[in-house]
């Protein structure tokens, strides 16, 4: 184990479970597993935190669990996801002027053209929680992925802007803080998923991630190296098990088991013969359900959330196979039986099950390489590429300022954040770089703003 290296832990607060993982990287470059907690979550509905004691309880309870698995740990800050309806995403183009246009492009002037965006008019209410760079364009050069090293008079990108609910933020922000922890970083749930199931060939030929949770179904598309669409659909394993307590008139507790034991996502891939029986509430007889019908109900809300995924990929002008990697499903509610073949005949793409072991050393428990934790891995995978772009930051710095012949202790900081603190100067400072692609699920938190600045943007 190489003890030089941070332990980072990953929060995941989802509808039907709060898990937390600790990690840190081995010599390999790989995941080991130091800790691990979970407990069943009950303030949270669609992926939004609704009551904020019961989500504090299952906070806790998962971490006096992760504690439980490695007493030696020590816990105090955390990357935590974020999803629900209420995020939004939209296309920006942003460009600036350069006045030493003879010069190498530098990351400053990166992060001030990153920083304007968030100047960016959104809907009262909402705040901006992310800017993505897409591809950059200097001068008349278009589609280059990193400008640093170009010269030329203007530079200008274009940009993925994630917005969410201000309110739904705050109550992940306190529910976190009262559980005695501090949130290093927000991260959009559907990022984390795809840094902990994708490879680099996955990421060349186009997907599209498609988390189904419980209470939320995540997308995330990817095409040319480019992260290109972003949404959060608002139905997700709960929603099934509802329609299976309501259709079939059975406890929730009930509808749950038969989904996991007996459910399948194809109708036509059942038997018409098969029954299960249920037992009677206080002496009453017992209940016979067709595995038929139950399979009915499954696919009728699967297809659903499959027209939606395809609807998504039109809207970006993915639907026609031209992401060749086809749909990585991965969340929980991708175990479904026969889900795979649902989604090749609704969306005509080819589909396979993403599990996040891709980064993970070969020594883990199975438990936490099913497809549930890919969020949870993922915000793990954010904290340790913000920690080494920091390092790279750092070294660059230390290099420019060895060649002045001047002693500098202090880092030097980025223009972004001298910005920022010009809007707004009590905000949570958090460090945007941007270095390769992986640099994309750099889903930093919001730059805060003003109630009475809205107007303003």
């Amino acid at each position: 184990m190489n003890q030089e290296q941070p332990v980072i832990v990953g929060l995941d607060i989802g509808t039907t479970k709060i898990a937390a993982i600790a990690g840190r990287k081995n010599e390999f470059g790989k995941l080991e597993i130091l800790g691990f907690g979970r407990a069943n979550s009950n303030g949270v509905q669609h992926g939004m935190v609704l009551n904020i004691d019961q989500t504090i309880k299952a906070i806790q309870t998962a971490l006096e669990n992760c504690y439980a698995s490695n007493p030696s740990l020590s816990i105090s800050e955390v990357y935590v996801g974020i999803a629900g309806h209420h995020i939004k995403s939209l296309q920006t183009r942003g460009d600036i002027v350069r006045q030493q246009n003879d010069d190498e492009i530098r990351q400053d002037e990166i992060d001030k053209l990153i920083a304007d965006q968030y100047r960016t008019y959104i809907p009262a209410g909402d705040q901006i929680i992310d800017v993505i760079p897409q591809e950059f364009t200097v001068d008349n050069f278009q589609n280059i992925p990193n400008p640093i090293g170009y010269s030329g008079v203007k530079v200008g990108a274009n940009f993925h802007i994630i917005t969410g609910d201000r309110n739904a933020i705050r109550n992940i922000d306190r529910s976190v803080e009262k559980s005695g922890l501090k949130i290093k970083d927000l991260v959009l749930q559907p990022l984390a998923s795809a840094a902990a199931v994708m490879c680099d060939q996955d990421l060349e030929a186009g997907v599209a991630i498609v988390d189904i949770g419980g209470g939320t179904t995540d997308l995330a598309v990817f095409y040319e190296g480019i992260l290109k669409h972003t949404a959060v659909i608002p139905f997700g394993g709960e929603n099934i098990t509802h329609d299976i307590k309501t259709g079939l008139g059975v406890l929730k507790t009930q509808a749950e088991q038969m989904k996991i034991q007996f459910g399948s996502a194809l109708a036509d891939e059942t038997k018409a013969n098969a029954f299960i029986t249920i037992p009677g509430l206080r002496g009453m007889a017992a209940k016979e359900i067709s595995v038929k019908n139950l399979a009915n109900i499954i696919q009728a809300r699967m297809s659903e959330i499959m027209d939606f995924v395809t609807f998504h990929l039109k809207q970006v002008g993915l639907d026609n196979k031209m992401l060749n990697g086809g749909i990585i499903l991965t969340g929980g509610g991708s175990q479904l039986k026969h889900l795979l073949q649902l989604t090749e005949y609704v969306t005509g793409l080819n589909a396979r099950i993403g599990f996040p072991n891709e980064h993970l050393s070969g020594s883990q428990i199975d438990e936490l390489s099913k497809p549930m934790y890919s969020t949870c891995i993922g915000l793990i995978l954010k904290g340790y590429n913000d920690y080494e772009n920091k390092n790279k930051k750092l070294a660059n710095n230390f290099i420019k300022v060895a060649g002045t012949g001047i002693m500098q202790e202090e880092p030097i900081e980025s223009e972004l954040e001298e910005i920022i603190e010009e809007k707004e100067p009590e905000i949570v400072k958090r460090k945007k770089t941007i270095k390769g692609f992986m640099d994309s699920f750099k889903t930093n938190l919001i730059e805060m703003f003003k109630e009475e600045e809205d107007g303003e943007l």
